[in-house]
């Protein structure tokens, strides 16, 4: 698996369509992920997916400059339900398609989702390897020089798992994304609704060097969580090159914890959330920092947290091979 700083031929998303968010939720969600995909489309092509009978609406909201396909999903969340894409020596691209089980609640509530990675490789007409156990995309972060982030809530939690222990679960990260070692951060934030991604309180930024959510608030329950992910970190040998950026402001927004680490990395741009919170440009400052050949865009997104996740979670990167 590729880093995601590496070159893209494109960004897969999909358009909001989770009925039970109500018409009004449901209408900002589409707001904001149409302003995040012309975000994207700056830097490299986008392509949306939309359930039958919204192509139209997501073609008008988003632009002429974004593609919109039609394939049948339950919601927008690429980032877990899409393939993860791999590539080999010799140039060939190649898609992994994990067993999803909606977050650990049970495949019944996401059929469609469940089917969408290999849609997605099936019209790309690239070869498709379905995994035998539960992952999603956003549960794993990798520097492209063998190494993979993954947090112990989500792939040690017996939701996904059962059979598997953390030996096993290494070996198959291994297999699977070609990585030679594997860095366990004991929690996701507080709050996640996925049980814990490691794509809200840890990434690469580099090969060797990671960015990791923090978190000053005494009375936020994410402060010590994240302090022991900040210590795991503090003991990888050899050493990492650790950035810190905290977390914003403690409010209670829909289904998902706010994070600044929710980003995603395009061809020459980042795209990073901003949360209308007095933190928003200091946030930003330090991405600008950490990427400075890119161009950041920070765009508002607390009507896409209503919905359960952020940036991260919405996209996919398909490699430039």
């Amino acid at each position: 698996m590729p880093a995601e700083w590496t070159r893209h031929a494109r960004c897969w998303m999909a358009w909001p369509c989770w009925k039970a968010l109500g018409p009004s939720r449901l209408a900002a969600a589409r707001r904001a992920t149409a302003e995040i995909a012309r975000a994207v489309a700056e830097f490299e092509p986008v392509t949306m997916i939309a359930r039958q009978g919204h192509c139209d609406d997501a073609a008008a909201q988003c632009g002429p400059d974004i593609d919109v396909i039609e394939i049948d999903i339950d919601d927008a969340w690429t980032r877990d339900t899409g393939p993860t894409f791999v590539v080999d020596g010799s140039g060939q691209i190649a898609g992994c398609d994990w067993r999803f089980n909606a977050w650990g609640g049970g495949q019944q509530s996401h059929p469609r989702d469940a089917l969408l990675a290999k849609a997605v490789l099936e019209k790309l007409n690239l070869r498709r390897f379905a995994a035998p156990f539960f992952l999603e995309g956003g549960a794993i972060h990798v520097d492209g020089n063998g190494t993979c982030l993954t947090t112990q809530t989500v792939l040690l939690h017996e939701n996904r798992n059962p059979a598997m222990d953390r030996a096993a679960m290494e070996e198959a990260l291994r297999d699977w994304l070609g990585v030679r070692r594997v860095i366990w951060l004991p929690y996701g934030a507080d709050g996640d609704e996925t049980g814990g991604h490691v794509d809200n309180v840890a990434c690469f930024v580099r090969p060797g060097s990671v960015l990791a959510l923090t978190c000053d608030d005494p009375d936020n329950p994410n402060r010590d969580r994240l302090a022991a992910n900040l210590a795991v970190l503090r003991q990888v040998a050899p050493p990492l090159e650790i950035h810190t950026i905290d977390m914003p402001r403690r409010r209670s927004v829909g289904r998902q914890t706010l994070s600044y680490v929710n980003f995603y990395i395009a061809n020459g741009g980042i795209v990073m959330p901003g949360f209308d919170d007095p933190a928003d440009d200091a946030a930003r400052d330090i991405i600008a920092a950490l990427f400075p050949d890119r161009r950041v865009v920070q765009i508002p997104v607390l009507d896409l947290c209503w919905c359960g996740g952020g940036i991260h979670c919405i996209t996919q990167q398909q490699p430039a091979v």
